[in-house]
């Protein structure tokens, strides 16, 4: 029985050796409100957009435990400092992007 899960164990090393390499930075098309707020910041155009609707984003001290997150997803806890109408208009300036 050790030998079967040694094997299982040893077995799936190498897949996990062969990940494909990080992806570089997203495309701009692909980019939404439910992207990461790193993935939107990645892309100069996408950070230009965040930039115009919430200066400082980058800067701010707790970006590093934020940054993983969608708008969407930091917006309940923003305490009214990311709207609605803000959210709205990052995504139609990301839907512009090509």
């Amino acid at each position: 029985m050790k030998f079967v899960l040694l094997a299982a164990a040893l077995l799936a090393v190498p897949a996990m050796g062969s990940a494909q390499a990080p992806a570089a930075a997203p495309a701009a098309a692909s980019l939404t409100i439910d992207s990461t707020i790193e993935s939107i910041a990645a892309n100069p155009q996408g950070k230009a957009i965040l930039d115009a609707q919430f200066p400082g984003m980058m800067a701010h001290e707790s970006y590093p435990m934020f940054k993983g997150m969608s708008l969407k997803q930091v917006q309940p806890y923003s305490g009214g400092r990311i709207t609605d109408e803000q959210v709205a208009k990052v995504a139609a300036e990301l839907a512009k992007l090509k």
